[in-house]
């Protein structure tokens, strides 16, 4: 099992960056894929970007402006996004879940933290 805290949401003006770290508990975190994930105020849960089997792989809103980086050493995965909109205001989460393939949707994670909260002003 393991646990996830998510941190360094806040509030950017459009065209900022933020980077999110995503702290996880546990001495088997290698063995996880993690997938980020967003959930607008109204919106359904959508599916940002993950890492599985070695790679990354994003949402198209996502290609091109968020990276997905991974520190073993540290428990901790990271989502650094650029050129940031309005749009993007959401409370931002990570996930994981044994296994390495690509997995999109949020019902196939087990393991959530409790989000952190990301507002693009224009």
């Amino acid at each position: 099992q393991v646990q996830l805290v998510e941190s360094g949401g806040g509030l950017v003006q459009a065209g900022g960056s933020l980077r999110l770290s995503c702290a996880a508990s546990g001495r088997t975190f290698s063995n996880y894929a993690m997938g980020w994930f967003r959930q607008g105020a109204g919106k359904e849960r959508e599916f940002v970007g993950g890492w599985s089997g070695g790679s990354t792989y994003f949402a198209d809103f996502a290609k091109g402006r968020f990276t997905i980086s991974r520190d073993n050493a540290k428990n901790t995965v990271y989502l650094q996004m650029i050129s940031l909109k309005p749009e993007d205001s959401a409370n931002y989460y990570c996930a994981a879940r044994i296994g390495s393939r690509e997995v999109r949707e949020p019902w196939q994670y087990p393991y959530w933290g409790q989000g952190t909260q990301v507002t693009v002003s224009s």
